[in-house]
């Protein structure tokens, strides 16, 4: 009898850390859903095992890193300690071999972006991604200056005949470094089984982004492939909303977003998410300042 209570225990357990581990490959997309993580995951996993692999490791020791170090359990339990952690582990895949030092590097910098976020988190500052940020440019900082045989060779773009809602799709794939349609798709309905208003609201968010970085000159490859969307789709999660004002403040993030990605272009900085972080802070600090306006 005790030994079966034990087993059920350990299984519910179990489970239980399987639902926070999932919640936090969802939280990438602000989505506190664990079949969204699920999705999430599968859509990584077609693009790259190797990816898979490093996000699925990656997030797991951001939250155990969490729960040793006995943050709040009911944030955990959101899971707020995976997602940058796992951005961390693909972004290490993406831009560097697939090598032994490139696995400390995702465990190293995992845990490293679970107790950023715990920073930011205690001092109630929405980082958003900006832990997962601030961790890949120091990898990337330290591999260029200290170890360039890790790093991977850069694949040419391949240009390729697209159309806006392909694109759309693809800057869904490209929050989590994934270039394939398919893995765009998945990620989109991952994100509208949770959150079908955020869902549409990012679709058409990338879309519009997209249109506005082909009339600043930006290669048509870059946008088929949706660089210049991916952003554009966090912000739009962020603000997405019911009322008309909510799409006023969907456009005024993406502008910012854009803005910022194509400052960061010139200055020859890998963007990653800071674009979307950056604009949706701008952006909440004049929503703040306008709600005042009007109550005043």
């Amino acid at each position: 009898m005790t030994q079966q209570l034990n087993n059920n225990t350990l299984i519910a357990k179990s489970k239980s850390f399987i639902t926070v581990i999932l919640k936090g490959v969802g939280q990438i997309m602000l989505q506190e859903n664990s079949i969204t993580g699920l999705l999430f995951l599968i859509g990584i996993f077609y693009g790259s095992l190797t990816m898979g692999f490093a996000a699925l490791l990656a997030t797991v020791c951001g939250t155990v890193v969490a729960y040793l170090l006995k943050y709040d359990k009911a944030e955990i339990n959101q899971g707020l300690y995976g997602f940058s952690a796992a951005l961390v582990g693909v972004a290490v895949m993406l831009f560097l071999k697939p090598v032994f030092w490139a696995w400390v590097f995702v465990v190293i910098g995992a845990v490293v972006a679970a107790v950023l976020q715990h920073f930011f988190i205690t001092r109630k500052i929405p980082a958003f991604t900006f832990p997962f940020v601030v961790v890949t440019w120091l990898i990337l900082l330290i591999c260029n200056s200290f170890f360039t045989d890790l790093l991977a060779t850069s694949v040419p773009i391949v240009e390729h005949a697209s159309d806006a809602l392909s694109d759309g799709f693809k800057s869904f794939g490209q929050v989590i470094f994934q270039s394939s349609l398919l893995s765009g798709i998945l990620f989109f309905l991952a994100v509208f089984i949770s959150s079908p208003i955020a869902a549409l609201y990012g679709l058409a968010a990338a879309i519009i982004s997209a249109i506005m970085a082909y009339y600043f000159s930006i290669p048509i490859s870059e946008i088929n492939l949706g660089l210049y969307g991916f952003n554009a789709v966090l912000c739009a999660i962020v603000f997405a909303g019911t009322q008309v004002k909510d799409g006023l403040w969907v456009l005024i993030s993406i502008v910012f977003s854009l803005a910022i990605s194509l400052l960061m272009l010139k200055i020859g900085i890998p963007k990653l998410t800071f674009p979307f972080v950056l604009a949706t802070w701008i952006t909440l600090f004049l929503k703040a300042k306008f709600q005042k306006a009007l109550v005043e």
